[in-house]
């Protein structure tokens, strides 16, 4: 199959403007919030640090040269584009003798805003959300009409798609998974290899069944089967959805059309996964500033803010531009 869908239908219509971001890296600004303290104490280094042009895994790599321990013992909580000024957590083992000459390289390299010790590696998925502080240049759109679709998103939320970036340029990573040989994904070092692949399979079946039931006009409501307390969809697995009843054969039958990713799901035996089919971002504000607007919010883990803006501006990515 070939010819991806990458854009998916809105909730609230169409856009009402045009604009530009990450024209600059300080156009998109993003905070990490953990939801939780450190310890205190322990055998980790738990440092925040502020970061732009550099993405997660770079700096991962960093750190370990610097502390000397291999990358994978670096642990962070989620990964983030280098085209964004970002400030992110990062946990690293390093014994309380050797911490403050680690912690001068680092500062050399980074800017470092905060400090403590940890009892354990840092994991992905462990944090609350982000906050997001987002620049819209070369903005076309009628103020009022703006602000009142901020407003609306604002009291209603937004179909909970993966982003783009999920996917790679023009679906690359799409089209590279539907290369993989689902046989040779049965070797432990072959799974680890096509991970990132794996997840935009799952990332763009999860949207594609969204868009399904945002048609239907049902995607805000819970259906019978559903095991979550508000309304999810499936991550798919191993020919396994999470759903129970008339809802997993409903999705089990949307997902028998595409063979060739359910095979490779089903040669891993990867575990199904529910995500939310809403996204409701909090603590919203918007500035307007002549041909620019300031979008600020905060999205829970796993919420996507580029999401939160296509469903209100058609907008061109300046880090995508050649």
């Amino acid at each position: 199959m070939t010819g991806w869908r990458l854009d998916w239908p809105r909730a609230g219509g169409e856009p009402v403007g045009t604009g530009r971001i990450r024209v600059d890296p300080g156009d998109f600004g993003v905070t990490e919030n953990l939801g939780w303290s450190p310890d205190g104490e322990g055998e980790h280094l738990l440092i925040q640090l502020e970061k732009s042009g550099d993405n997660t895994d770079w700096v991962a790599r960093g750190l370990a040269r610097l502390c000397g321990c291999p990358a994978a013992a670096v642990g962070y909580a989620g990964r983030k584009d280098r085209h964004a000024v970002t400030r992110q957590w990062f946990s690293l083992p390093c014994p309380p003798g050797r911490a403050d000459d680690v912690l001068q390289a680092v500062s050399a390299q980074w800017r470092v805003l905060s400090v403590d010790r940890h009892s354990r590696k840092l994991r992905t998925g462990e944090l609350a959300g982000n906050h997001f502080r987002i620049r819209v240049r070369d903005l076309e759109a009628d103020s009022a009409a703006l602000a009142a679709r901020w407003q609306a998103l604002a009291n209603n939320g937004c179909p909970n798609y993966f982003g783009r970036q999920r996917f790679g340029r023009d679906g690359a990573n799409l089209e590279a998974a539907a290369q993989l040989d689902p046989q040779r994904l049965k070797r432990p070092r072959e799974r680890a290899r096509s991970g990132m692949l794996l997840s935009a399979v799952r990332s763009w079946l999860f949207n594609e069944w969204l868009a399904g039931r945002l048609a239907a006009g049902d995607w805000r409501q819970q259906r019978e089967g559903d095991p979550e307390t508000s309304p999810s969809g499936p991550m798919f697995g191993d020919d396994s959805c999470g759903a129970e009843g008339a809802l997993a054969e409903a999705e089990l039958a949307f997902a028998g059309q595409y063979p060739e990713f359910m095979a490779l799901l089903r040669a891993t035996r990867m575990r199904p996964a529910r995500r939310s089919l809403a996204l409701k971002p909090l603590d919203c504000a918007l500035e307007q500033e002549g041909d620019s607007a300031v979008f600020d919010f905060f999205l829970p883990a796993g919420g996507f803010a580029t999401v939160v803006l296509t469903e209100i501006l058609d907008l061109e990515d300046g880090s995508r531009t050649p």
